[in-house]
């Protein structure tokens, strides 16, 4: 939202005019609850109740209306010979009472109650603040929104200065999802944060930088609450599924800019889910902050190629890059199979089609194994779960395709290792040759906290199959690859703890943050005091770079 004047009269132009924002951060909870108290403390006291022109808004930026407000835009309506404001039309239970200022958060102007508008929601509804105190969100210190009463004059224009991002819920959002689930997942965008979990005896908690917090102010969701948010985001088919298989994954959109990738689980009885935001924006892999290297695994002609990493690490923001990489330079046609689908990708130069997991095929195998008939040239497979994916995938590279996929590993001779691990002892042998004959390489990567503290880089391990790897990979000693990639920077490889020492000799990391990814801290000891550390200012240059591997969410980017 940029810093333009609010203007409240019915019809302006401000975007918030037309559309509902729960919760966002600055937000005064329990604002209708104290609008009720003052209502009622009015009438018992009989003081004449006043009201602004127009219509008051229920929610929104506590810092939309400022304290001092003489420079509205919004004209207010002339004083009657008493000195009262006479209220508009339909707002006779304005609850301000004559010069007793009360706080109350702004957005949505009152709707009239025989036609209530399709943007807001229903009067009715909760949102679970609505017996509550009121709270602030200690996400943006704000000064509560403040209503003055009739006689005082106008002092300065009412500005929005938070800087969040509006949101154009979807119909299913504002009409059938839980309220309150909504507003959780709002606060995912409000809060740049890249998870929310729901579950039992706990509040929706979400996930910033790395670490856990709650969503919203309020107490732990009760397990019937929680059930009865999450079921109306399934369909009658995803419900019978999850009751059949107690798991579930898909993906939902909160509006066209906002989707997420969904889990939902069973945990001691009770119903669980995870959020994962998908950003609708595919970054590059300059962006990303991934070294320029990896983008010449989107030039081969075939072969496999791995992308691994612990959970959270952006691997599949790195492969949606890879793939729009391909998609713009090449023509080819590009299948995925994918559960769910996270990135949608557009035909480019390349004609891309995207198959999800329970959508559009059973299962990863019986994708696989009819996509060799659909004449793909380039084939992304979301995650190598089990023997039969990864055999159908080296099958695939063997047979001329390029081969795009992930795995949950944290370095290049372990990815090895893990897929030839998969297969029984008697076949292990075929598979080193198979692999070692369609391997092209391997990028793995974490997300480490910056030195500054705003965000996450991204520190990575590029393994490139030349053929002494390759005899390395079919000889079964993948002990010997670190060295190799060691040895191997001019052809652009490097292992995990060489980038990490590379970050903190640089100043974009800490010590500390480093070691906690490591793979030899004596290793690692020896490079960060082998290289000497640039001078303060360019470290500070580096550290307050613009990379942030998909952390930050924001409506520009």
């Amino acid at each position: 939202m940029d810093e333009s004047v609010y203007d409240l009269s019915p019809g302006g132009d401000d975007p918030a005019a037309d559309s509902w924002h729960p919760g966002r951060p600055g937000t005064e909870i329990g604002s209708r609850r104290a609008a009720r108290l003052a209502a009622a403390a009015a009438e018992q006291s009989g003081v004449a109740v006043t009201a602004p022109a127009v219509p008051v808004p229920v929610y929104d930026l506590s810092t939309d209306l400022l304290a001092d407000p003489s420079g509205w835009s919004t004209p207010v309506a002339p004083a009657e010979p008493d000195g009262t404001v006479q209220a508009p039309t339909g707002a006779s239970g304005w609850p301000a009472p004559g010069g007793h200022p009360v706080a109350v958060p702004v957005a949505q102007p009152y709707a009239d109650p025989a036609a209530p508008s399709a943007v807001v929601p229903p009067a009715t509804a909760s949102y679970g603040y609505a017996d509550a105190p009121t709270h602030h969100l200690p996400v943006v210190p704000a000064e509560p929104t403040t209503i003055l009463p009739s006689g005082s004059t106008p002092a300065r224009t009412a500005t929005v200065t938070d800087g969040s991002p509006e949101i154009g819920f979807t119909r299913h959002a504002r009409e059938d999802a839980d309220p309150d689930l909504i507003t959780a997942l709002a606060q995912v965008v409000y809060q740049g944060a890249s998870d929310l979990h729901v579950t039992a005896d706990a509040p929706p908690t979400v996930r910033v930088d790395g670490a856990l917090r709650p969503a919203v102010p309020g107490g732990p969701w009760a397990r019937h609450k929680v059930v009865a948010a999450l079921r109306t985001l399934l369909t009658e088919e995803q419900l019978a599924q999850f009751d059949r298989d107690q798991e579930l994954d898909f993906a939902y959109s909160l509006s066209a800019d906002y989707r997420f990738r969904v889990n939902f689980y069973q945990q001691r009885g009770n119903w669980g889910a995870a959020f994962r935001i998908i950003p609708t924006k595919i970054k590059t892999l300059k962006q990303l902050g991934i070294p320029a290297h990896v983008a010449e695994f989107a030039k081969l002609p075939r072969g496999l190629v791995l992308i691994t990493g612990p959970t959270g690490s952006g691997k599949s923001t790195t492969l949606a890059a890879l793939i729009d990489l391909v998609n713009e330079t090449r023509a080819d046609h590009i299948v995925t199979v994918e559960d769910p689908i996270e990135f949608m990708h557009e035909h480019k130069k390349a004609l891309i089609n995207q198959r999800e997991v329970g959508a559009d095929t059973h299962s990863f195998a019986s994708a696989l194994k009819h996509v060799l008939r659909q004449d793909p040239d380039v084939i992304l497979i979301g995650e190598l779960r089990d023997l039969e994916t990864i055999s159908v995938a080296l099958t695939a590279a063997e047979t001329g395709h390029l081969v795009f996929a992930t795995l949950h590993t944290q370095s290049a001779p372990g990815t090895i290792d893990r897929v030839i691990d998969v297969f029984p002892p008697h076949q292990q042998g075929q598979i080193r040759t198979q692999l070692a004959a369609t391997l092209e390489g391997v990028v793995c990567q974490t997300l480490v906290p910056k030195a500054n503290g705003a965000g996450r880089v991204v520190s990575t391990e590029i393994m490139k199959t030349t053929p002494a790897i390759a005899n390395l990979v079919r000889e079964g000693k993948t002990y010997q690859i670190t060295s190799a990639m060691q040895a191997g920077r001019d052809m652009g490889m490097h292992t995990m703890d060489q980038d990490l020492a590379e970050l903190v000799n640089v100043g974009t990391i800490t010590r500390v943050a480093a070691m906690e990814k490591v793979h030899d801290l004596d290793g690692f000891d020896r490079l960060v005091q082998r290289v000497e550390s640039p001078s303060d200012s360019s470290a500070a240059a580096i550290a307050a770079s613009e990379i942030d591997f998909g952390d930050k969410y924001s409506g520009g980017h």
